[in-house]
């Protein structure tokens, strides 16, 4: 639960058993908390989700950068993909299963696996029965990773 003033309160949409067991006790938001808030909220800026989603997934994503536990890599549920991609803390990148393809952001790169969060809120098959939802957590081998390419639309004005 994160105390954000004026009687609101903020609960963490990740499980208690992914998250350590410091996470349960009380601690402050810090300044670094609050730069990593920002640098997610500037990330996710730019998708197509509502103002109070995207402040929900940054500091979902604050919480799993501070307290997720260590888990090993899921990468079976999704596409290898032929380009490779070495994601950094913070990026929107793409997972493609079978039976879809979602948008996460980094959490965490560790290498050659990445913890990642998604930010869609449609739900992604990983299976015939098993599913993810918006901020849940999941590690993946960064082989399994594309990098998110958004089609920007350019006003320009021809001159001259």
């Amino acid at each position: 639960m994160l105390d954000l003033g004026s009687d609101m309160v903020f609960r963490v949409g990740i499980p208690a058993k992914h998250l350590i067991p410091s996470a349960s006790e009380q601690c402050e938001f810090t300044v670094d908390d609050a730069s990593i808030f920002q640098n997610y909220k500037e990330n996710v800026s730019h998708l197509e989700i509502s103002e109070p989603r995207k402040a929900e997934l940054a500091l979902n994503a604050v919480a799993a950068s501070r307290f997720h536990k260590p888990m090993m890599p899921k990468s079976w549920f999704f596409d290898t993909q032929s380009v490779s991609c070495e994601p950094e803390n913070g990026d929107i990148v793409t997972l493609q299963t079978p039976l879809g393809m979602a948008k996460f952001i980094v959490i965490e790169n560790s290498g050659c696996a990445s913890l990642c969060m998604m930010v869609d809120v449609e739900p992604l098959a990983l299976s015939s029965t098993k599913e993810m939802r918006f901020c849940d957590t999941i590690k993946v081998m960064n082989d399994r990773i594309t990098a998110y390419e958004e089609d920007v639309m350019l006003n320009l004005a021809l001159v001259g």
